[in-house]
């Protein structure tokens, strides 16, 4: 596990090998979530990279149920 430090600026480096290891780039934009004192940090994903995620899923279980308006 890498440890970081928060500089003056309250800014940190995400260390090399977790970059690679996530192919994250410079500019990227990152989602920052707090839970119970937790901090994570999430790269946004373009929608467009999505396309064909859920390819094959069943509909059967999510549609509306009959006689709903």
């Amino acid at each position: 596990m890498a440890t970081i430090t928060i500089s003056p600026r309250f800014q940190i480096v995400i260390p090399k090998d977790v970059r690679e290891k996530l192919h994250l780039t410079s500019q990227q934009r990152l989602q920052v979530v707090e839970k119970g004192g937790v901090i994570s940090l999430v790269p946004e994903v373009p929608l467009k990279n999505l396309k064909g995620a859920l390819k094959g899923m069943s509909k059967a279980a999510i549609r509306e149920k009959p006689g709903r308006a």
